[in-house]
This record gives C-alpha cells, structure tokens and sequence, in this order.
C-alpha cells in the first residue's frame, strides 16, 4: 500500500509539472525520470447505443452483466459521466480528439452521421488520442467500429493507430437491394442484409462482415494486442458495434437472456469485457492498466424491444435530455483505483487530459480543448474539476449544466420521438439533476438567477467559439 501511495505522489508530481511547463523538451526530460514501465495503459470499451439502464451494476433487472458488475465492485463506478453527442459520429469524433464536435466539423444539422457516400471524415489537423500516446512512446490499436470516416485518408491508421480491425460504419449501413423492405431486415436480422466491410488497417478481408460473430472476434483481437510481447505501454481503443441494431449474437448466446436478443447481445458484450479483463491479469498487465468502459450515446428507443432502456433518465439517442448523453460508466484499475461509486461530473472528451497526466504526454497546445484532467477523482482526492456541461445536438447549443442544475435552451426529441422539431425554451427550463435525474420538474421560476448564470455561460461560449465546416456535409 505504501508503494501504491508514493507511486500516486509520483505521477501527480509528473503530471503538475509537465502542466506547469508546457514544452514538449521540458516533457520529455521530465519523462526520463520516470521510467516508461511506470506508465500506465490504457483501455477504452466504446459500447454503442447502450443505454444508462442496460447493466445489471446500473439497475436493470433482467440482463445479466457479472463481468461489468465485477468490474464496477473493484472500480470506480460513474454515475454522471456523458457522452459530448448524442449520436455515433461526433461522440466518437470528440471521444478521440477531446473538443466538442463542432470545433473539427464532425457534426451537422443534416446528415447526423456519417454513410458510406459521404466524403469526409475526421480532419488531419485533429490531434487524436492515439496520435498523443504514439507520440509519447505508446503502442497503439483500434479495433471495432469506426465511423470517422471511411475512406483511405480517414481510416484509423491514418490518425495515430499502429493496427486496425473492425468495420468503417455503423452495422445497418450498405443494406444491399434484395434484403426484406422497412423494419424487417432489421428486426429479423441477417449478416448478408448488410454488405459492411470487415477490414484490417486498410484492406477489406471480408464482405459482408459476419455479424453473428463480430463481439467475439473483436476481444480475440484485442486480446492479441494485449498480449502480444513488447517493452512499450499500449493504448487499445475498442469500440463494439453492438448494441445497435441490428442485433447479432454468437450462437453460444442465443436465448441466453431473459431480455430477448437485445439482452442476449448485452450479455455476450459483458462477456468479452470479462475476456479482456482476464487477459490483463494473466499477462500481469491489469495493476498498470486503466481500463474505461463506456457508451457513445444512449439507448435507440424507436427500435422497440431491440433497443435499450435509459433506466430513470428521460429520452434516448438522439436528444440531449440526459436519456441521450449520460452513459454507464466504469473505470478500473487494479490497485490504483479504491472501489467505489462516484457522482462527480466527467466526459468523454475528458480522457484525453487524463490519459496526458497519466503518460507524460504533451496535449497539444495550438488548438482549444474541452477535456478536463478526471485524476484527482480516479486517484481518490475525491475533488470534483469538471463543473459544466454543454449539450450539442449538431452545431446547436441545446443546455448547459452547471453542478447539479441543467437549464434547456431548445429541445429536440430522440429518434423517432415527439417533439421531431427543434423548438425553443422560452423560457429556458431548469431541472435539479441530483433531485430530479428524469428531468420532470422544471423549476426555472424558482431560481431565476441559476437560469441568468447559465445564459451568461452559454453567450460566452458561442461569442467566442469558431465552428468547422461540416465534414459529414461534404
């Protein structure tokens, strides 16, 4: 234990000190004190479309999640930790370069996402998490879903990953002309209804990808990453393409969730987490990784039974009432992290601060970042440095959050929910998040000034923030 304590007192030292500097030289001198060994990995588990009530660790009752619930009783369970989107593209866009989508163009008012016509992708002037660690010493992979942009220029490989495998888009992209019309093919699901490409780096190895084994395939891969033998630390970047639809499953769990398929896809994705886990313990690695699961938006209500469920928080994907942007997170580190369940703020986009801090490594400097250093809380300080929120939906500011109040500016509902337009709060609404997570009670009338304070915020924020050109436009 007291080799743990010093360990902390030492990265924090590191970490204040390469702050304060801001050099890149000044980093790596402080590097050499440290010996690269001391470095933590890294691992993010990007589930998509689950939803904040979807584990059995946040309060479903029915889907069984041992792994995850293992994995949240030795870790850190967030219970308000958020996306920066509620839709695939720009949440895995800011995930990965830690600023809100609309600094790098990956939003839009009119295309959501990206498609397999699309032209664009994320920008080569984004500095990428994986391009931060590379440059720090780090050996790097991605594996899973993409949607960053297809195209050559676009792919992983080119934005800082040593190694690619996984598919380019969403799995219920390039449905090919002779698969059942409407809902059917996605409700009674066949892999050759979806002619999605399966690549490594930039080769297409199979067309269409088999669905019904692509959970398992992608822990075989990242199992391989983990183990494979070098003296480098790692950053692995696993991005599942379940639970959106459609839904595919390995025949070893089919019927194996009282949930239906929906929960029998819930519970294959818990058991490669329980795989990935494993494979940091047997190869030694779990004491000197941080492992972070999570989700890129919430749950896609308007696909019925085989969507998934935001437990108490109001709407789902593709809104930003908490139901579309608060995911179920976990963070794990064998160790370092005390079990525990915190309620302080985190994103996303703030991974990107906190995994500099923990490698040493030099955030960029020339460009605005919204990403805030979580250490204090993963270290136990139990300190609290994120106070706000802002909620986007395209390249408009819908709310703000500031501590436990969240004032709407506009609304929107998710997919394939009322109301379909924007529409404006006027007034703004104000909801207490820790008394009212539903987001039921608008007591804006009550608290006038809270309402003042988040205007001031939000006509700060838009005075002074430039927008990229949409690439998901082009």
């Amino acid at each position: 234990m007291r080799a743990q304590i010093v360990a902390k007192a030492m990265r924090r030292v590191v970490r204040e000190l390469v702050l304060l500097a801001g050099l890149a030289a000044v980093s790596l001198q402080i590097n050499s004190l440290v010996h690269a060994d001391d470095r933590p990995n890294f691992v993010v588990i990007f589930a998509d479309d689950l939803g904040y009530g979807d584990l059995g660790c946040f309060g479903h009752p029915t889907i069984s999640t041992p792994e995850l619930d293992r994995m949240a009783l030795e870790g850190m369970r967030w219970t308000q930790f958020y996306s920066a989107a509620p839709v695939c593209t720009p949440s895995r866009a800011a995930l990965l370069t830690g600023r809100l989508p609309m600094r790098s163009g990956m939003c839009s008012n009119v295309r959501r996402v990206l498609f397999p016509d699309s032209k664009g992708g994320l920008p080569a002037s984004e500095v990428t998490l994986a391009e931060m660690l590379r440059e720090a010493g780090y050996r790097t992979a991605c594996v899973g879903k993409w949607h960053l942009g297809h195209l050559a220029q676009f792919l992983p490989t080119e934005h800082g990953f040593d190694q690619y495998f996984g598919i380019p888009y969403s799995n219920d992209m390039d449905r090919v002309a002779d698969a059942p019309k409407g809902m059917e093919a996605i409700f009674n699901p066949k892999s050759e209804y979806f002619n999605v490409p399966l690549m490594r780096d930039q080769e297409i190895i199979q067309r269409p990808a088999d669905q019904t084994t692509i959970t398992k395939r992608y822990a075989e891969e990242a199992i391989k990453f983990i183990q494979a033998p070098a003296e480098k630390p790692f950053f692995l970047y696993l991005a599942h393409s379940m639970p959106h639809v459609p839904l595919f499953r390995s025949q070893e769990f089919a019927g194996h969730s009282q949930r239906g398929l929906f929960g029998d896809v819930v519970e294959e994705l818990d058991w490669s987490v329980g795989q990935i886990l494993q494979a940091l313990r047997d190869s030694e690695h779990a004491k000197n990784t941080l492992v972070v699961f999570t989700s890129d938006n919430g749950p896609w209500l308007s696909q019925k039974q085989h969507g998934g469920s935001a437990g108490l928080l109001k709407e789902g994907k593709g809104t930003t009432w908490d139901g579309g942007m608060r995911e179920p997170t976990i963070m794990w580190w064998p160790g370092h992290i005390e079990p525990t369940t915190t309620t302080a703020l985190g994103s996303t986009m703030d991974l990107m601060a906190t995994f500099a801090g923990y490698a040493h490594a030099q955030l960029p400097t020339d460009r605005v970042l919204d990403s805030i250093d979580l250490s204090p809380i993963i270290d136990g300080e139990e300190l609290r440095p994120r106070q706000q929120l802002l909620y986007y939906r395209g390249y408009e500011l819908m709310a703000v959050r500031l501590g436990p109040w969240k004032v709407h500016f506009q609304e929107q509902g998710s997919y394939g929910t009322l109301p379909k337009n924007l529409t404006k709060c006027e007034p703004p609404k104000l909801y207490h998040l820790e008394r009212d997570p539903a987001e039921r009670y608008n007591i804006a009338e009550d608290h006038p000034k809270i309402v003042q304070r988040a205007l001031n915020l939000a006509q700060k924020h838009l005075s002074t923030t430039e927008s990229a050109e949409s690439q998901l436009e082009l």
